[in-house]
């Protein structure tokens, strides 16, 4: 879209006549709105010439450009001016000259600021926001300005305490598009703002949403060769920007404002329900890719600065897989990354952060591993960021994985990658994993224990956006991800799924009983370990990807969650909540402290086998474990008795004795067909053995003694 001479005329007139042009200030980076205008600032070290580029309205054309002198406009290497009369309405970017090696981009390119708070070009999904150069078309950003204008009432950050933590993850579009989500704004911030009253009464105490500033969602070249139709990046871990929100997940986006308004009535909102928002933020790489990707941004200000790249052949060091690496140690992209931090914390009032491929940020500049990285010890003692929830994905794509290991300062929560394997593997029956499992159950000690973190800095499991779902992990061995495009080669290898006897959907009524019992399996691991417990949007309801472990590309079906399945799994859904709330009903399932007390005498946990205290953990025959919890007379809690039988024959267990004025209650059984898989504590029924509990193959059970 381009304007007429006749309306560029007439904003150059008013140009002229009402706006002035002088030095303005280095600092902040950015567009700032102050008093009489505008001040712009952007670092750019090896530019030799910049422009200040202005848009009237979201258009290809710009309506005027102002060169920066490089004496009375450059402080240092920070670029800069002040344009007085200017208001929030403006569009902007940037043109810069430089040398080949630092700027080795064509300078006719618009830049987007880095900076840039909101951006111009995305609004409509799926439709890209292009510009012509050398006769082909480019995706293209423009920066825009919003005003910082909104009333907060009386909202401030939750602050949960970790061990009282229950993460939901989801994908802000996938979540609510599906025509049976029944939401007025589908697709959107205010979609899922609309599911609130779900998720409040689901019981989960944070979601956790997949990226949700800019990227181009477009920037996929693959097609699904099941039907021809272009694939997306749906998933959007390829960040054009730091700061600005996909204007697309605004349901009204038609200005600036609209759009950051919009995430922050999510935000005010999820708070008045109790519920914190965890921001997924990729600091590793950026949607500019490598030499042969597109320009936004950093290859244009400074390449070398930005990006890691090999001094010898001038590619770019790839720790990411995704063709370049952010130079996250570099102190200007260390503040940048700060910055950003500190504005989603203060001016959009997130609760924390879960950083992807987070090792990638203890990496120096030329890849080399940090014994003490200096940008995750800024993150975890900055001061701003003192009470918000710092997650770690604690490996990357050049082999470095430190779950266990990460850098953490006391601060830094880890998505445990071991306990998903180690729990998979028991649950579908592997040999040899008893202790692996209970370790896991516990709070994986053998990790956090031993540099002085507790069981809440682990972030366990069982499924994530990056695998199967859980209705997947049960119902398939391999991963099918031919829609893809990319000939099955992508995604995981090895899930430690099993199919249950069928590759894929079953209606033989044994098949169906066994899966159902495993994905009961799962959730009562899960939601009864030590730690902090993740689970996947729709795996309480049983939604499915068709197997597909890698569905980061596919904005249909397959990653839509469909409202139906709620209905037609609404006993799994029951049993999830259920024991949700029964987790954040007894503290003895959020404990503080690996040390382990004794009450009357007791240990308040222990573990036990076929019979109390008897657990063989050298014998890679044993599949089954039991662990004993004591609750606390003083609070009149019961004692819980878990079990798990992972062998694919009956196991009967010995209870352990307890308090004559005790008896044993069944809670859960997930050999049981709902409703009776689980009750209510109040309707529990009384055992009629009270010295042996018989347990089906495949399933576990809880008992409480009241």
């Amino acid at each position: 879209m381009k304007k007429d001479n006749k309306e560029k005329r007439d904003f150059l007139s008013l140009i002229k006549d009402n706006f002035e042009i002088t030095r303005g200030r280095p600092f902040p980076f950015g567009a700032s709105i102050v008093r009489g205008g505008i001040n712009f600032a952007v670092y750019s070290p090896y530019a030799q010439s910049v422009w200040l580029v202005l848009y009237e309205a979201c258009v290809e054309e710009p309506i005027i450009e102002f060169p920066l002198d490089t004496s009375y406009n450059r402080t240092g290497h920070v670029w800069h001016a002040f344009i007085r009369g200017l208001d929030h309405g403006i569009k902007y970017g940037f043109r810069v000259r430089g040398s080949s090696e630092h700027n080795p981009v064509d300078e006719r390119i618009v830049l987007l600021d880095p900076y840039a708070h909101t951006t111009c070009g995305g609004q409509i999904w799926g439709k890209p926001f292009t510009i012509e150069r050398d006769g082909q078309r480019h995706t293209f950003r423009i920066s825009t300005i919003p005003q910082n204008h909104f009333d907060w009432g009386q909202d401030a950050p939750l602050n949960h305490p970790l061990q009282d933590t229950i993460i939901y993850e989801l994908h802000v579009r996938g979540y609510t598009i599906h025509p049976s989500s029944g939401v007025k704004n589908q697709g959107t911030f205010l979609g899922i703002t609309e599911k609130i009253p779900y998720l409040e009464d689901l019981g989960i105490t944070a979601v956790e949403l997949m990226p949700v500033t800019d990227f181009d969602e477009t920037a996929n070249d693959h097609v699904n060769p099941k039907n021809g139709k272009k694939l997306m990046d749906f998933w959007g871990y390829n960040p054009i920007s730091f700061f600005a929100p996909k204007a697309a997940y605004a349901a009204h986006n038609a200005n600036e404002n609209q759009i950051v308004n919009e995430f922050r009535e999510m935000i005010k909102a999820f708070h008045q329900a109790g519920i914190e928002v965890i921001l997924d933020m990729v600091f590793n790489h950026t949607g500019e890719g490598g030499k042969n990707g597109p320009v936004y941004h950093f290859k244009g200000f400074d390449n070398k600065v930005y990006y890691m790249i090999d001094e010898k052949t001038g590619n770019y060091l790839n720790f990411s897989g995704c063709g370049n690496t952010l130079n996250c140690n570099h102190p200007v992209v260390r503040d940048m990354i700060l910055d950003s931090l500190r504005y989603w914390v203060m001016e959009m009032h997130v609760d924390g952060f879960r950083f992807d491929l987070a090792s990638i940020l203890g990496r120096g500049r030329n890849g080399e591993i940090l014994s003490n990285p200096p940008l995750i010890e800024r993150i975890a003692e900055d001061p701003i960021l003192a009470k918000t929830k710092l997650i770690a994905e604690a490996w990357d794509a050049g082999g470095l994985y430190q779950v266990g290991d990460f850098p953490h300062f006391q601060r830094w929560m880890e998505w445990n990658g071991r306990y998903r394997d180690d729990v998979r593997r028991f649950i579908r029956g592997d040999r040899g994993m008893v202790g692996a499992f209970a370790t896991r159950l516990f709070g994986s000690a053998d990790l956090y224990q031993d540099d002085g973190r507790e069981p809440y800095h682990s972030v366990n499991f069982v499924t994530c956006h990056d695998g199967f779902t859980l209705q997947d992990l049960v119902s398939y061995n391999q991963k099918h991800n031919w829609e893809n495009g990319e000939n099955n080669q992508d995604g995981a290898d090895e899930n430690f799924s099993w199919n249950c006897g069928i590759e894929g959907p079953s209606s033989d009524p044994q098949i169906i009983k066994l899966r159902n019992k495993q994905k009961r399996n799962f959730l009562t691991a899960l939601l009864l370990s030590q730690g902090v417990p993740m689970l996947l949007a729709g795996d309480e309801f049983g939604r499915t990807q068709n197997g597909n472990n890698n569905a980061y590309c596919h904005d249909n079906e397959i990653s839509w969650l469909n409202w139906d399945l709620l209905k037609q799994n609404e006993d799994l859904h029951r049993f999830t909540k259920t024991l949700i709330h029964f987790r954040k009903k007894y503290d003895m399932f959020r404990r503080q402290r690996f040390e382990i007390k004794t009450i009357d005498g007791l240990p308040e946990v222990s573990w036990h086998g076929l019979k109390p205290f008897k657990v063989d953990w050298n014998n890679p025959q044993v599949k089954w474990l039991s662990a004993l919890y004591l609750g606390l007379p003083a609070k009149n809690e019961p004692d819980v008795f878990i079990m798990f039988n992972a062998s694919p024959h009956n196991q009967t267990f010995e209870l352990p004795a307890i308090k004559s004025n005790k008896k044993w209650h069944l809670f859960v059984n997930t050999a049981e067909t709902p409703p009776d898989d689980i009750y209510s504590e109040q309707k529990a029924p009384r055992l009629a053995n009270q010295t042996k509990f018989m347990m089906e193959p495949f399933s576990s059970a809880i008992l409480l003694g009241k």
